[in-house]
Order: C-alpha cells, then structure tokens, then sequence
C-alpha cells in the first residue's frame, strides 16, 4: 500500500495492466452485476439535474425505470447506486452495434451537458472505498475485464495510467504526479 495525498492506494494498481477492450467485452460492466453503479451524495443531485438534458440519449427501457424507480435508488447497503432494467442493465445504459455504453457519457461528449458520468465508471475498474480522513483505491477483479487485462499486458498499460484522466479528475494533477514518482520508485526496485 501506498500513500498518495489524502489516498491509501493498493500496489495492484501499479502492477496490473488493465486497457478496456470493448470489441471483445462488449461493455459488460454496464450490464452484468447485482447492483447499479455506486453514486457519491452530490452525484445524486448532478443526475437529477440533467435529467432533461440527458434523456435524448437514453433508450426508453432506461427511461421507464428512470420514471418509475427515480435517477437513484438505494441499496441494501444503504449507498445510491444507479437503477438497474430488469435487475441487469443499468437505467443509463445504451447500446452501440451490441456493445453497451454510457448514455450520460454521450451526452457530455455531445456537449449537452459538462458532467463525464459516475466518477465510479470513470474510475472502473478502481473502486474507491471512503473513510473519514482518506480513500482507499483498490482494483476490482472481475472475469468481464479478463480481455481488458489480456489488452492491457500487450500495451504495458498499468491500470493507473489506463485512469489517468479519471485519476486526476477525482484527485487532481498533483496526485497524477505523484503516482507516477511511486510507480518509478516500484520499477526500480
């Protein structure tokens, strides 16, 4: 484990390679699982207020849950996640030529809105477990990112440089900086 700025991050994040391969994944971490995606308190609020903007990119499956469950729920663990269709897909989901993606995402690269989506999609797969004075940064393994790993040993991507700019999105460019110096320090020894 590793200290970054108020961070405790897990040595995984160096050391595994990680690069999404969609072609071969075809975007199951938006539509496998037993829950949405983990939402913070204010992203709560940033969906409903682009809810108007955002639902020219939805299909209408994702819509009717929206309408019918609300922008969030809440977990068994008392945590907002995104709503799920048909306890599978997540509300926000599209697809493209059979690959799901992020409907919140195309929107903001339409301009429509200026939030990416969920920082903890952006961060996938890292997942940020919060404590009072630090987060803790670990890589979740799942058998639908086998192809992302495969990818991302071919490329010699770490997964904190496959996240750099969600990285620095959550944290800033100095944590970027950072994790770069403790990742020289790692291949040095």
């Amino acid at each position: 484990m590793f200290q970054i700025g108020k961070t405790v991050v897990s040595k995984v994040i160096f050391d595994q390679a990680f690069c999404c391969d969609l072609s071969k994944c075809k975007g199951a971490c938006c539509i496998e699982g037993d829950a949405g995606a983990p939402l913070m308190p204010n992203e709560v609020k940033i969906l409903s207020e682009i809810q108007p903007k955002i639902r020219p990119y939805l299909r209408p499956e994702g819509i009717s849950v929206l309408e019918s469950q609300g922008h969030f729920v809440i977990d068994e663990n008392e945590e907002y996640t995104t709503p799920l269709v048909d306890k599978k897909e997540c509300a926000y989901v599209i697809f493209e030529s059979g690959v799901a993606k992020c409907g919140i995402e195309k929107a903001y690269e339409a301009g429509a809105i200026n939030w990416p989506k969920p920082i903890s999609c952006h961060l996938y797969p890292i997942r940020v477990t919060k404590y009072s004075d630090f987060d803790a940064l670990n890589v979740h393994h799942w058998k639908v990112c086998e192809p992302a790993c495969s990818l991302g040993q071919e490329l010699k991507l770490p997964v904190f440089r496959f996240l750099k700019n969600s990285l620095e999105r959550a944290y800033g460019k100095d944590w970027v900086d950072e994790a770069e110096l403790v990742y020289k320090k790692i291949a040095d020894q």
